[in-house]
C-alpha cells in the first residue's frame, strides 16, 4: 500500500515538475525588434551587447534584433512584416515617420500603457527638443534613442596651415564663406585639391536644408504636420545661399555631394569642413589622422539645427504581455548609465540630461569636449521635418534641392513647385 502511494506520489511530482516547465516556457516573451544601421560606429555590436545585458537581467524575455539597413529600409521591412502577420513588436524607426505610422494605425501611444508614476517620470526625462518629433495629437508615440543634430566638423591642422585659429571655427554664414575660401586649396594647374566646405546633398538633403532655413529664421512645416512653407522668401534665400557656396563663393564643388562618402572625404583631407550628423562623431574620432574640432552650425539670423535620428515605437499588434516586455526593454536601454555608454560608443547624443551627470559621460566630455556640442545645440534645435505622407513631401523637397544645386532651376521656381505639390497632398489633413 505504501509502495503504491509512493509511486503515485512520484508520478504526481514528475507531472507537476513537467507542468512547471511548460508554464515557464509559456511565460517567456519573445520580442522581434527591427533596427536601422544608417551611419558609422559599431552599432550592431553595441545593440547586441545591450540586448545581452537585458536578457541576463530578464531571463523571461528574449529579444531578436533584425538589422535592416537605413531608416527607409527598416520602415519598409517592418511594415511588410506586420502586413504579413509576422511577429514584430517594436522597432527603431525615423522620428519623422510618426505621422505616417499613426495614419497607418500600426503604433500605440506610450501614454496608454506607461501609466505609473515611475513611467511618467521616465517619459518626462528626455530633452524637450527631442520630444517634439515624438508627440502628436497630444500623445507620446515614440521614445528618443538614436538621436542627433547636425554639427560642423573642421580640420584643425588645415586651419593652422592657412593661418586660422584652429579653436575658432566660423559662427556665422559670412565667416564660414571667408574661412572656407582660405581653406580651399589648388595645385599648380588650378585644380582643387582641398575644398573649404562640404554640405551633403544626397540621402538627407532636406535635413541639411532645414538647418539652413532655421538659421535664416524660417521653418519648413508646422508641428501638426499638415502645412509646409517651402516657398517662403527666407527659405528661397537659404537654398540660393547653398547654391552660391559652389557657384559664387567656390568653396565646395558644384552639383551634389554624397552623404555616404563624405565622412571618408573629410578623413582623407578632401574637405577642411563638413556638416554632418553627430552620429558620426565616434567614427571620425577613431579615423582621423589629424586634430579636428566640432562646433555648432553657423548662424545667419540665428543659430539652429533640426534634431534627427530614430525613436523606439511599439506596434499595435503586440499583445499586452509583449507591450509590457517591450516597454521594459526600452526603459532599460534608455537608463542614464546605458544612455551614456551608448553615446560614447556611437557618437549619438545622450537623449536625457541625467545621462550627462553620470561619472562615465562626465569624464568622457571633460576629455573630449566635442561630445557635448550636440547637447548644447539642443537649446537652438527644433523638430526635424515631419508631415503626413512625409515620404512624398520629403521627395518633393529633395527633388527641388537637387534641381537647384545642379543648376536645373532657380531656387524660387523649384521651391514654388514643391510647395504646390505638398499643398495638394496635405490639404486632406487639414
Amino acid at each position: 500500500m505504501k509502495k503504491g502511494l509512493s509511486k503515485a506520489f512520484l508520478s504526481l511530482f514528475v507531472l507537476a515538475f513537467l507542468l512547471m516547465g511548460v508554464t515557464a516556457a509559456q511565460a517567456t516573451v519573445n520580442l522581434n525588434m527591427y533596427y536601422p544601421v544608417a551611419v558609422g560606429g559599431p552599432i550592431t555590436k553595441v545593440i547586441d551587447d545591450m540586448i545581452g545585458d537585458f536578457e541576463k537581467a530578464n531571463p523571461d524575455i528574449k529579444v531578436k534584433a533584425v538589422y535592416a539597413g537605413n531608416y527607409d529600409d527598416t520602415r519598409v521591412k517592418a511594415l511588410a512584416a506586420l502586413k504579413a502577420n509576422q511577429p514584430v513588436q517594436l522597432s527603431v524607426l525615423f522620428s519623422i515617420d510618426v505621422f505616417e505610422l499613426i495614419d497607418q494605425g500600426v503604433i500605440v501611444p506610450f501614454d496608454e500603457f506607461a501609466t505609473s508614476a515611475e513611467d511618467k517620470k521616465w517619459l518626462a526625462s528626455f530633452y524637450p527638443a527631442l520630444m517634439e518629433n515624438s508627440k502628436a495629437k497630444g500623445k507620446i508615440w515614440g521614445i528618443p534613442f538614436q538621436r542627433s543634430t547636425i554639427v560642423m566638423y573642421h580640420n584643425k591642422d588645415a586651419f593652422k596651415e592657412v593661418g586660422l585659429d584652429p579653436n575658432k571655427p566660423p559662427t556665422t554664414w559670412k565667416d564660414m564663406v571667408a574661412v572656407a575660401q582660405k581653406l580651399t586649396k589648388k595645385d599648380a594647374s588650378g585644380n582643387v585639391t582641398r575644398w573649404g566646405l562640404h554640405i551633403p546633398s544626397t540621402g538627407y538633403a532636406y535635413w541639411m536644408f532645414q538647418a539652413l532655413c532655421i538659421q535664416n529664421g524660417e521653418v519648413l512645416m508646422n508641428l501638426d504636420g499638415n502645412r509646409t512653407y517651402f516657398d517662403k522668401p527666407a527659405v528661397v534665400d537659404a537654398l540660393q545661399f547653398w547654391r552660391d557656396l559652389a557657384v559664387k563663393h567656390k568653396v565646395m564643388p558644384e552639383g551634389t555631394i554624397d552623404w555616404g562618402t563624405l565622412r571618408q572625404k573629410f578623413l582623407e583631407g578632401a574637405t577642411a569642413m563638413m556638416w554632418h550628423t553627430t552620429g558620426n562623431l565616434t567614427a571620425v574620432r577613431e579615423g582621423a589622422k589629424f586634430d579636428f574640432g566640432v562646433s555648432m552650425l553657423p548662424a545667419s539670423k540665428r543659430l539652429g539645427s533640426p534634431t534627427g535620428g530614430g525613436n523606439f515605437y511599439i506596434f499595435k499588434k503586440a499583445t499586452p504581455e509583449e507591450r509590457k516586455a517591450a516597454l521594459k526593454l526600452i526603459k532599460f536601454m534608455t537608463e542614464p548609465e546605458l544612455t551614456a555608454k551608448w553615446s560614447i560608443a556611437t557618437g549619438y547624443t545622450a537623449t536625457r540630461a541625467d545621462a550627462y551627470e553620470t561619472d562615465v559621460l562626465k569624464k568622457y566630455v571633460s576629455e573630449f569636449p566635442a561630445a557635448a556640442v550636440a547637447r548644447d545645440q539642443f537649446k537652438y534645435a527644433i523638430a526635424e521635418f515631419a508631415t503626413h505622407e512625409n515620404a512624398r513631401n520629403k521627395k518633393f523637397l529633395d527633388d527641388a534641392i537637387q534641381n537647384v544645386l545642379t543648376g536645373g532651376k532657380s531656387a524660387k521656381d523649384a521651391l514654388k513647385g514643391a510647395q504646390g505639390q505638398a499643398e495638394r497632398v496635405l490639404k486632406a489633413y487639414r
